[in-house]
């Protein structure tokens, strides 16, 4: 336990110390985020601010789980791989739209076809080499086995939480928050079931994030671009597939939900009434933003809502 604890300290503090140097680089190198043309006007204050600073939470992740978390736990190297994985697709995403006039980056139909060839491999090896297909249904006392249909379930979620995490990354501090508590909460799951390795890469995740908020708290230094937004969700789903935990990942990763379910709403709708809109903007935090949210006061209230809902999934794990 103390280790575990630990090593979401040391991540903290390896991700802070790299934080300066890294923000620097990227001001050096002239890596500024452009702000999308669709997005609130208020964010065009933001042009020029550092990108990919996602990079900082994935520099101590790799770092302590190669050099503390896999001896005998090769299983490790999955979230790993996957959050690398996801989190290259994003780097080239990142850097496509830093040469984009419209901050849109890669193509979806382009990306895509990449994230589910990701997914579609760390579904075959937590099903075929880790053996995994047990599910736990909260208020059942044992877990049921869902044997081949694990593999696309596993890759619905890798592939969704991802863009999940990505879109709700659009506020200084909002995705980075939300994500750590994520993390936390399955870190305590692991514990709950003597994972202690699944447990220390969720606390050396969490802690690392906490470490880039550091720079990217309102205003934000740095941006984590999508190269930290999709590798975060993809590993998050990867830790809760391996926990066997992944229903109440709809309770923990609730906000996540809702910004995801804001967005095709809003694109059914505008489609469905021919250029009507059912919200002012999506993802759902843009439509506070519009509402008259100031932008400090949204990020602080999904944290709340994020550690309350945190508590529940835990809750209902554990039950």
């Amino acid at each position: 336990m103390v280790g575990i604890l630990l090593s979401g300290m040391v991540s903290f503090a390896l991700a802070v110390a790299l934080g300066k140097p890294l923000i620097a680089e990227l001001r050096r190198r002239g890596l500024g985020k452009n702000i999308r043309v669709d997005g609130p006007a208020s964010h065009s204050a933001k042009t020029g601010t550092p990108t990919m600073g996602g990079l900082m939470i994935l520099g101590p992740v790799v770092v302590l789980t190669v050099t503390t978390n896999l001896a005998g736990r090769q299983s490790m190297l999955l979230p790993l791989a996957v959050m690398l994985g996801f989190a290259a697709l994003g780097l080239y995403d990142d850097w496509t739209g830093l040469h984009d006039r419209t901050g849109v980056g890669m193509l979806a139909r382009l990306k895509f076809p990449w994230q589910v060839l990701i997914g579609v491999a760390a579904a075959i090896t937590l099903r075929v080499y880790l053996g995994i297909s047990l599910t736990a249904v909260p208020g059942l006392d044992r877990a049921v086995d869902i044997d081949w249909l694990y593999i696309p379930v596993a890759v619905f979620l890798i592939v969704g939480v991802a863009n999940a995490v990505n879109l709700t990354d659009g506020l200084d501090g909002l995705a980075g928050g939300t994500s750590a508590v994520a993390f936390l909460a399955y870190g305590v799951i692991a514990l709950a079931q003597q994972q202690s390795y699944v447990a220390a890469f969720c606390f050396t995740v969490a802690g690392a994030v906490l470490g880039f908020l550091w720079y990217n708290v309102n205003p934000a230094q740095v941006f984590m671009g999508d190269v930290g937004a999709l590798g975060l969700g993809a590993a998050l789903a990867t830790v809760a597939l391996m926990t066997g935990q992944w229903p109440v990942l709809l309770v923990i990763g609730g906000l996540f939900a809702l910004e995801t379910v804001s967005v095709m709403l809003q694109v059914g709708y505008f489609k469905a009434t021919r250029g009507r809109r059912l919200f002012k903007m999506a993802p759902f935090h843009h439509h506070l933003e519009l509402s008259g949210w100031k932008e400090v006061q949204i990020t602080q209230r999904f944290w709340v809502l994020a550690v309350v809902l945190a508590m529940a999934g835990v809750a209902l794990a554990l039950w």
